[in-house]
């Protein structure tokens, strides 16, 4: 039997381990896309403000790791798959044929349509070849436009922000994180920021990006619009809808992923914005499995499909994958969609439908000046979203009770008086339990 795991993030890599424990005689080959062993995006911060070394961010760190257990490990990038015939084609333009395989491609970033993101000093913040180029140009004083405030834009803003650049963040939505935190949360998030030295644009979006010498061919006008321009011929304009410029010597593009699905046309593989997956995470061709950032699964709050990329999720499917492909009957229970944000030392997280459900009930409590918010989302008597903004004690017991869906009787009432009673909630239906 060969087994080919498609992709060596997270859940390649665990796919593959449970791979050679479930079967030992198989043949297992991992292909990673890059140039570099497999390693983990969400070490890349680490990287960035000089925490680790580039091989800090390895998921395996032991020589001959691979070798060991046997797994078979080459670089490529795919380019097709026929499912009939089982073949794999690269770019490079060999080709690999499976048994059985697992697609774990994850995402790439999503590349918005504004004029001038080809310039050399602008990255995104994906890859370790990305990180490397931020940080020859991210020096302290430096000037620094971070595009997007999204959850990995908040990653990286804090990595920058610890280098001592003179950061400011532009960001389209009406406030940080959007996809995770309410109206409420999002705004503490930025003011947050705003006290810590971080200017933070909500509402606005980048028009282009211009060298510093098409702005000077506009006279002296151009430069009065400038926001505390470096002046300097390694930086570029940077223009705003406001109609604002900002002058920077490095622009990060944090705008959004979107999953790493281009190769499967013409496969018959269906995908929605994802590949489609059953519970025992099948595509729709026979053999083939999806795993990670690429893969819409199972939804354990909603009881539908959606990608939830994030790291233990990728990590539990490619186990509950590989023990499907090695034979094993095995179903996948759901994720729970889950965030938890360190931006400046502020911690923030969201779990669940924290945005409510049609009929559902809410209770919150806000501290502005200490930085403090909790907001419970019920539906009936469960309780099934939860935002929490400068809370580290009790989360665990809030994700808990979402995650177990715990009904909770004439505790939903207490909660509603009193929000901050999570951890009594939690004692008393585990002792009921």
């Amino acid at each position: 039997m060969h087994y080919v795991v498609l992709g060596a993030g997270p859940a390649g890599v665990v796919a593959a381990e449970t791979l050679r424990t479930a079967d030992r005689a198989g043949t297992i080959t991992l292909v990673g896309g890059e140039p570099e062993p497999p390693y983990s995006r969400m070490a890349i911060p680490y990287f960035l403000t000089g925490k680790i070394p580039a091989e800090g961010t390895h998921l395996r760190k032991a020589p001959g790791y691979y070798d060991t257990l046997g797994i078979g490990f080459r670089q490529g990038t795919a380019e097709g798959l026929d499912t009939d015939a089982k073949r794999i084609a690269f770019a490079d333009g060999s080709h690999l044929h499976y048994d059985r395989l697992l697609i774990a491609t994850g995402a790439r970033p999503v590349r918005p349509p504004i004029a001038g993101l080809e310039r050399k000093a602008v990255h995104h913040c994906w890859t370790l070849e990305d990180a490397r180029n931020i940080v020859t140009l991210a020096e302290p004083g430096s000037h620094v436009v971070l595009m997007g405030a999204g959850f990995i834009g908040c990653i990286v803003l804090e990595a920058l922000a610890m280098r001592g650049v003179n950061l400011t963040v532009v960001e389209m939505g009406d406030r940080m994180v959007p996809r995770m935190m309410n109206p409420t949360a999002g705004t503490m998030i930025r003011k947050w920021c705003e006290t810590k030295g971080v200017r933070v644009l909500t509402s606005t979006r980048i028009k282009s990006l211009q060298s510093v010498a098409a702005e000077k061919s506009r006279g002296i006008f151009g430069f009065l619009r400038r926001k505390e321009a470096p002046r300097d011929s390694d930086t570029i304009d940077v223009e705003l809808d406001t109609g604002e410029m900002l002058a920077a010597h490095l622009v990060v593009v944090c705008a959004g992923v979107k999953p790493n699905t281009d190769f499967l046309e013409g496969s018959g593989i269906r995908t929605d914005g994802g590949i489609l997956v059953d519970r025992y995470m099948r595509t729709s061709a026979n053999d083939v499995y999806a795993a990670g950032d690429v893969a819409r699964g199972y939804d354990f709050s909603t009881k539908g499909h959606d990608v939830h990329a994030i790291q233990p999720t990728a990590s539990e499917h490619g186990r509950i994958a590989a023990l499907n492909m090695a034979g094993h009957n095995v179903q996948y229970n759901g994720s729970l969609q889950m965030n938890v944000l360190d931006t400046l030392g502020l911690i923030s997280s969201s779990f669940g439908l924290w945005d409510g459900v049609e009929g559902g009930e809410a209770v919150e409590v806000v501290d502005h000046d200490a930085y403090r918010y909790l907001c419970l989302q019920f539906k009936d008597d469960v309780l099934v979203g939860g935002t929490a903004i400068g809370m580290t004690q009790h989360i665990g017991c809030l994700r808990g009770l979402i995650q177990a869906g715990t009904r909770l009787g004439p505790w939903k009432e207490r909660l509603r008086r009193d929000p901050m009673r999570i951890m009594d909630a939690y004692v008393a239906h585990s002792q009921m339990a």
